[in-house]
This record gives C-alpha cells, sequence and structure tokens, in this order.
C-alpha cells in the first residue's frame, strides 16, 4: 500500500524505518506520474518489505526541494534513513524497485 507523505513525517516514516523506504515525488497533472501511477501501487503490494510513500510537490514543493528533485516522476530509495538510489525514468522504475527489494 502507498501512503502519502508529509515533509513533516520524514523524520518519523522514513529516517526512522527499519525496512527499506521508497518515496515517489509526484504530482496530479503530470502524464509520466499518470502512467507511473499503477505500476507502483502493484510493486508496493507484492513487495511488502518494503514501505512505500508518495510525495505530491506541489504541497511539498520545499521537501521535493530539499531532496534535489528536478523532474517528476522521482523515486528515492533509501535505507537506514540514508538515500542510496534514485531514478527519474518511469520505465525504469519498477525495474529498479524490484532490484532494491533484493539488496
Amino acid at each position: 500500500m502507498v501512503k502519502e507523505l508529509r515533509a513533516n513525517e520524514f523524520n518519523t516514516l522514513v529516517k526512522a524505518e527499519d525496512k527499506p523506504v521508497v518515496l515517489k515525488f509526484t504530482a496530479d497533472w503530470c502524464p509520466g506520474c499518470k502512467q507511473l501511477a499503477p505500476i507502483f501501487e502493484s510493486v508496493a503490494e507484492e513487495l511488502e518489505e518494503i514501505a512505500f510513500y508518495h510525495v505530491d510537490v506541489d504541497k511539498e514543493l520545499e521537501f521535493a526541494q530539499q531532496y534535489q528533485v528536478m523532474s517528476i516522476p522521482t523515486l528515492i530509495l533509501f535505507k537506514k534513513g540514508e538515500e542510496v538510489d534514485r531514478v527519474t525514468a518511469p520505465e525504469a522504475c519498477e525495474e529498479v524497485v524490484r532490484d532494491f527489494s533484493l539488496q
């Protein structure tokens, strides 16, 4: 299940999380984000060992800027609260997340 993440929840939900985390930065108006949404949901349902969150860049602009999100969709992968990878190509997202789950 993919949950919405607000910037004020980041330290509690991502930094303190024991399991790996994937943040998906998106916006409602973004065609690539809409294309990625069902794939991301499906992978999130399948890979329960990873916590999945989405961040709406229109609601959390400063947070997106803090993580230097320059285009959307962007996935940022975290382990033990630290960024370990990121991907901006929608067609590569599923493969990158599946590989991440095997690490």
